[in-house]
């Protein structure tokens, strides 16, 4: 029989939350949160992101959130509907995404700016009566193929984004770039000879290529830290271990194997990492799926080799000694197979269902309806909103984190040895 050595009780089970980086965060524990803006807001896809990898990176907070985006609308727009789409949902927290259609893809136009402006700050001017932390978000800019004139229209959209920066500033709101890093990807892209578009959609309408840019930069502006959790694990030559250090997550039952060199142990995460799969084209260009996600593992002292790694008896990843010595980022692996994906899957899928039922059965069923009768209506968005509670909860509950097991085992090894 091999012999296996148990780590010491208080040294294998530490429990970390990076409090400073929750902190600079911008959503806080129980903030229920409205985002606004036009028909890029309403395709559900950056909205969608942002709130997944927010519920996912903290999932014992009890987000909430709600999008409120019509096709076609400018700021004036959600100015006027404030109360009802707003204000409705008692938000402590709103997101504002104006400006795509404000500018009327022309030529920049002070009178239009100013439009543009007032619309903002009525929102603005509302939102501080009402106590709501608003976060002001600049357009994207919009992508044809290099070379078309039509992309003049950015230039618009630049000066319009300098705007949103004044009202951020003026009425002590979050500003939020997502103009100019959404830029800085293509002309990369571009420089590197790309021919095509890389943002999927139409010019105006990203896909969830282009999508993700947009989560990442306002994600960016909120502060979501980039850690997920990270396991350092330490062994002696003897095999037996010495040291165990874990943030944002719990280690337990950490035993090495002195026969074959193996490590095992239990790992209980607090978060957890997110990527959209359909997103996947744009990291041909910028690296966003390791850039939003660290999901570290540290294994300093393992005999040299390949080592393979499994979490809840599936393999995800093999990596050599010399590269789990110096700390590996498993995110893109423990995402493609085994429980973390497995779970991942589940928050996103709650959450997709979710915000499909409250877009289809309640704003466009009720809210942006043809029945015209205000008590009528208000007794239909009551109804519609009673399931809300029940979808909010079925995402909390796919949220609820589980330990499972990781096994490191020599590659030579790996197929007879299956995780615990």
């Amino acid at each position: 029989m091999p012999r296996i050595f148990p780590a010491v009780a208080l040294a294998a089970f530490l429990t970390c939350l990076p409090a400073a980086q929750a902190e600079d965060f911008f959503f806080k524990a129980g903030d229920r949160v409205v985002m606004i803006g036009d028909s890029i807001t309403e395709q559900h896809l950056y909205s969608n992101y942002v709130e997944m990898w927010s519920v996912s990176r903290f999932p014992e907070w009890k987000l909430t959130f709600r999008n409120v985006g019509i096709g076609g609308d400018r700021s004036p727009g959600g100015n006027n509907r404030f109360k009802r789409d707003v204000l409705a949902y008692k938000p402590t927290v709103l997101t504002v995404d104006f400006g795509m259609n404000d500018g009327n893809y022309a030529p920049f136009n002070v009178k239009t700016f100013e439009t543009y402006m007032k619309g903002l700050q009525g929102i603005a001017d509302q939102a501080k009566a009402a106590d709501i932390r608003v976060a002001w978000i600049t357009p994207q800019p919009i992508e044809h193929k290099p070379g078309d004139q039509k992309e003049s229209y950015n230039d618009t959209l630049e000066k319009f984004s300098a705007g949103v920066k004044e009202i951020a500033t003026k009425n002590g709101g979050l500003f939020i770039d997502q103009f100019h890093p959404y830029w800085a990807v293509i002309k990369k892209a571009r420089d590197e000879g790309e021919k095509g578009r890389i943002t999927g959609g139409d010019a105006v309408h990203p896909g969830p290529p282009g999508q993700v840019l947009m989560a990442s930069a306002i994600l960016d502006g909120l502060g979501l830290p980039r850690l997920v959790s990270k396991a350092k694990l330490t062994v002696t030559k003897e095999a037996a271990p010495t040291a165990v250090k874990g943030e944002n997550c719990t280690i337990t039952e950490f035993k090495t194997d002195a026969k074959t060199g193996g490590v095992h142990f239990q790992r209980l995460d607090k978060a957890l990492p997110f990527f959209p799969q359909e997103a996947k084209p744009i990291l041909k260009f910028t690296p966003l799926l390791e850039a939003r996600n660290d999901y570290g593992l540290q294994v300093i002292g393992l005999p040299p080799g390949q080592y393979e790694i499994r979490l809840g008896g599936k393999k995800v990843a093999d990596h050599s000694a010399v590269d789990l010595a110096k700390g590996v980022n498993l995110a893109a692996a423990v995402l493609e197979i085994g429980p973390i994906a497995d779970q991942v899957k589940k928050v996103w899928k709650a959450v997709q269902d979710k915000n499909r039922y409250f877009h289809d059965k309640v704003f466009r069923g009720v809210v942006l309806g043809k029945v015209k009768d205000e008590t009528e209506k208000k007794d239909l968005f009551e109804a519609a909103m009673k399931k809300m509670p029940e979808l909010d909860a079925a995402v909390r509950e796919a949220l609820a984190m589980h330990p499972y097991t990781v096994d490191i085992v020599p590659a030579d090894k790996g197929a007879d040895k299956k995780g615990t």
